[in-house]
């Protein structure tokens, strides 16, 4: 059996590039969920509740296909997987075109979250085994830089959409380009479970040999710590869908700013989360994991400027731009959570990342009836609170960075 070390860099770069354009798809995907909701809700003429709930919805697929798809990764190898997950969610949002009613789209989020579950525990497998440990933060990086600048794509096509006088569906037809690149991922990404992965230290670390390598994250030792992570991911994401998740509605119905400029603001917050997610990987791989929660610290601190200090268009973007820098910092938690567990686990430890939701899932379900009572903006601020509690569980966990390897 090779070892990653004997795959040329162009070989292994060619994979990672691959491996980017899938990952844009899933986040083109993922987001049309925040990004288009006041339009889906318009169309579908659903409350703020029901709006909101797709969210969690599609929350609930991807639990389930995090814990399932990382689990059958680690068993028939991520790259295998990958073709599978990019079919699915590929398929999923081709699907929301055919979605005339409620239950239509409850059916719909429900499916693409399961294959878009299983999107980020199979990339940190495959990255993590072809790069090594000090520059997988810088890899991990351009993983969510590249989730970003899909979403600021998302965000600044809608608005070119509305100004060309399309309709936002026309969006959903990327669905289409995952499903027709899936199967050169056979041609590109070397196939994990036949080579030893750049930490490995036995003859085969590649797949998981425990019937259910979930439990191994729950042995005496570790399962106090499997828990925390999952707290901590769960406070992001709750974070994240409080403030970010009703960030279109909030601008386009409480601050009353035309569709055809939403859209911007928008993507300037994630031109800076594209940004910030290399800056935070390069600050992680020197200094250490850990030191990367000081970006949730500063976001926390700009929500309420955000949404409670008057200003122009263009503060507004700068401030939301910042935000996405700071708010970026989780980017480091692939490769992280990869690292604090054994590398035949390199999936199913990266999919605590996803089980996150099932706090933030809640997120739309609290928050659309309390902003009913006390307006969308003092609730959005409860983003906040969470983020800073996710700072307080990061600063105690352990830090994997040690001394440097080529890559």
């Amino acid at each position: 059996m090779i070892r990653a070390h004997d795959f040329s860099k162009t070989r292994r770069f060619c994979a990672l590039a691959f491996l980017l354009v899938a990952y844009f798809f899933y986040a083109w995907s993922w987001n049309t969920v925040d990004i288009l909701r006041p339009y889906i809700k318009e169309s579908l003429n659903l409350t703020d509740l029901q709006a909101g709930s797709s969210y969690t919805l599609q929350s609930v697929g991807a639990i389930v296909g995090a814990v399932v798809m990382g689990q059958i990764a680690d068993k028939i190898g991520r790259r295998n997987a990958l073709v599978i997950s990019m079919i699915g969610y590929g398929c999923g949002l081709l699907s929301a075109l055919l979605v005339s009613s409620y239950t239509g789209l409850m059916f719909q989020r429900i499916g693409l979250g399961f294959f878009m579950g299983a999107m980020f525990p199979i990339a940190v497998g495959i990255y993590s085994g072809l790069f090594a440990r000090d520059v997988r933060g810088v890899i991990a990086g351009f993983v969510l830089g590249t989730y970003n600048v899909a979403v600021a794509a998302l965000g600044f096509l809608s608005a070119a959409a509305f100004r060309a006088g399309y309709d936002w569906t026309v969006l959903l037809w990327a669905g289409a380009v995952p499903v027709m690149l899936a199967l050169f991922a056979f041609f590109v990404i070397p196939d994990d479970r036949n080579f030893i992965p750049m930490d490995g230290k036995t003859e085969d670390e590649t797949t998981a040999k425990a019937t259910l390598p979930i439990a191994e994250l729950f042995k005496p030792g570790v399962a106090r710590q499997t828990i925390l992570l999952a707290t901590m991911t769960g406070l992001n994401f709750f974070a994240y869908q409080a403030f970010t998740g009703w960030a279109s509605t909030y601008l386009k119905e409480d601050r009353a700013i035309p569709d055809t400029i939403v859209g911007d603001v928008l993507g300037w917050q994630f031109i800076g989360a594209a940004i910030g997610g290399l800056v935070w990987g390069f600050i992680s791989d020197r200094f250490g994991r850990r030191i990367a929660a000081w970006g949730f610290v500063v976001a926390a601190a700009l929500i309420p400027v955000y949404l409670f200090v008057p200003m122009p268009i263009g503060l507004l973007e700068l401030t939301g731009f910042t935000y996405g820098i700071m708010l970026s910092c989780s980017a480091i938690w692939g490769p992280w959570l990869s690292e604090l567990y054994p590398p035949h686990l390199r999936s199913t430890a990266a999919s605590i990342f996803n089980w996150g939701r099932v706090i933030s899932m809640t997120a739309p379900l609290i928050t659309a009836p309390l902003a009913e009572s006390f307006g969308r903006a003092p609730v959005m601020s409860l983003a906040s609170v969470a983020f800073l509690l996710a700072a307080v569980i990061w600063f105690r966990m352990p830090e994997t960075v040690g001394r440097k390897v080529n890559i």
